[in-house]
């Protein structure tokens, strides 16, 4: 097992603190940052360079300014890392970061002295079959983690798609295994509920009628003891299916409600935004985006794919944000008090960062976005792949 070594350090220190008005200073920014959006091309992903490992340089910040001196600062936080597929954050306000390609685990996080972030390799995972979109994928850290210190992640091997419990200084133990894998479609989404219980996205792994297979754990959100059981309550007794009808999930969130909702791919017309409800179909092979089937869901809002094929998501007070891969951008859907849309969605850092996947809200109140310009359909530069930290700050409310 590899021991945790340093590889680099980065400030910390953020160019400034939390707002309070996080929604009023996406909306002025986005209109900054409105850009059209670009094709990409496709190819199988590269692989991890031998003994090539990431790189932390200090920050670099760029300021967008929007209306009333309202700001987003963008700062880099690490680089040169390959293919940063997800992030769970730890009680310390630090973060493990997976890496699709490498198998590796990374952790950014505090130190002890007063300026820095210290980010070290905290765990690699032997058996990671890593081929077309499959890979380390999701990553949930423990609720009572101060006390078990355990995670769960989500990854494909030789055979198939599985969970697995562990500790950083242990061997993986899995929980559910025989998730259908291919080169397409692994979903692997992971993360706690509300309720405590661990939930889990699948994709259809290019065979689509499993999306509508109920005995087929393909094409669904799951539902999980951390045993790997089918959880109390669960729509079909004896199952882990919570819902159904899916192409591929990557992304999902809880809002303050405690309304879970996921990102799905399409697959030429129309990507989803979709509320999760138990035991509820949402559609896919049978429609893709919005139709009067009264079967199945209909999405809260939806884009051309070339516009979002997005993966991750996070709920931050009442917004969705996204990160999208074809579309290089963020989409930003703000919720009313009872969950729906109001207005329409906006976009930020169109084109900027390349491809967008994980998204995710720190405990300090600032949003993390990796970037994925190595997953083998992006264009890298020398710095890619990306973890960046997202501050919206009042700008003109004399705080620093």
């Amino acid at each position: 097992m590899l021991r945790p070594t340093t590889l680099g350090r980065v400030s910390a220190r953020p160019p400034y603190p939390r707002t309070r008005r996080v929604r009023a200073a996406l909306a002025a920014s986005s209109a900054a940052l409105l850009l059209a959006a670009t094709g990409c091309s496709f190819g199988e992903p590269e692989p991890d360079p031998a003994g090539e490992p990431p790189t932390f340089p200090t920050p670099s910040a760029s300021a967008s300014a929007g209306g009333a001196g309202q700001q987003v600062v963008a700062t880099v936080l690490a680089k040169g890392l390959r293919v940063p597929w997800a992030i769970g954050f730890l009680p310390d306000g630090g973060a493990l970061v997976t890496e699709r390609d490498s198998g590796r685990i990374l952790k950014v996080g505090p130190e002890s002295g007063p300026d820095g972030l210290r980010v070290t390799v905290a765990h690699t995972i032997t058996d990671v079959a890593a081929a077309g979109e499959g890979g380390l994928l999701g990553i949930a850290v423990s609720p009572s983690y101060q006390r078990d210190r355990t995670l769960f992640v989500y990854y494909t091997t030789e055979r198939d798609n599985r969970i697995v419990r562990l500790q950083l200084d242990g061997e993986p133990t899995p929980i559910l295994t025989g998730i259908p894998k291919a080169g397409v479609h692994n979903g692997g989404g992971l993360g706690f509920g509300p309720d405590g219980q661990l939930y889990a996205s699948t994709g259809d792994a290019g065979d689509r009628p499993r999306a509508q297979d109920p005995k087929s754990l393909g094409g669904k959100i799951l539902r999980i003891t951390r045993d790997g059981k089918p959880a109390p309550g669960n729509p079909f007794p004896g199952s882990p299916v919570w819902s159904l009808g899916h192409r591929n999930v990557q992304g999902f969130a809880w809002d303050a409600g405690k309304r879970m909702y996921a990102v799905e791919f399409g697959q030429d017309t129309w990507d989803e935004i979709n509320e999760i409800v138990k035991g509820r179909n949402y559609g896919w092979p049978q429609v893709e985006g919005r139709s009067d089937d009264k079967r199945f869901v209909n999405p809260l809002t939806q884009w051309a794919t070339g516009d979002a094929s997005c993966s991750g998501l996070a709920a931050v007070e009442r917004l969705l944000v996204t990160g999208c891969l074809r579309g290089k951008r963020l989409w930003v859907v703000e919720l009313t008090d009872t969950g729906t849309v109001l207005g329409q969605p906006r976009e930020l850092l169109t084109n900027k960062y390349g491809r967008l996947r994980a998204v995710a809200a720190a405990p300090d109140g600032s949003v993390w976005v990796t970037t994925s310009n190595h997953d083998g359909r992006g264009d890298p530069t020398p710095e890619d792949d990306r973890i960046l930290r997202l501050v919206f700050a009042d700008g003109g409310a004399g705080r620093s």
